[in-house]
């Protein structure tokens, strides 16, 4: 018995649609890396990028738990001497919460050209408006 691999030309994608209101952050972002990497498939091959399209709405409702809305911080360095920027999560959430959520998924696919490739089919919106409604998403509850 042979081992199936799954050829890129064969991968089929479908869109998915999360609801991020009133949901931990990071049990969102999970779910979201896994099918962007296409973890859920049978046919998942690890070379291969199968994974699916996913639209993420409500980022701004997501909750943070316990005290991470004072104690988490967004850091990123401009490169320039003392170039460090830090924003509590509390603004970010509040000022760019789709950030917030990229960050998390970002987080947890591998840092790959497979897993850059897989944050191309991330979309991510604060309120219930989105631009692929022409794909027809299908709701993905957890």
């Amino acid at each position: 018995m042979s081992t199936f691999m799954a050829k890129p030309a064969e991968v089929q994608r479908k869109w998915y649609i999360i609801d991020a209101a009133n949901r931990p952050l990071g049990r969102t972002a999970t779910k979201v890396a896994d099918l962007l990497r296409g973890k859920g498939k049978p046919e998942f091959t690890p070379h291969v990028d199968c994974g699916d399209h996913v639209v993420v709405i409500n980022a701004a409702q997501a909750v943070l738990t316990g005290k991470k809305l004072e104690k988490k911080y967004y850091r990123r360095h401009t490169g320039y001497i003392g170039g460090l920027k830090e924003v509590q999560y509390s603004t970010l959430m509040k000022t760019r919460p789709q950030l917030a959520m990229e960050l998390a998924v970002k987080g947890m696919v591998p840092d790959t050209t497979i897993g850059r490739k897989a944050l191309t089919r991330l979309h991510v919106y604060a309120d219930a408006n989105f631009a692929q409604v022409a794909q027809k998403p299908e709701v993905y509850e957890f």
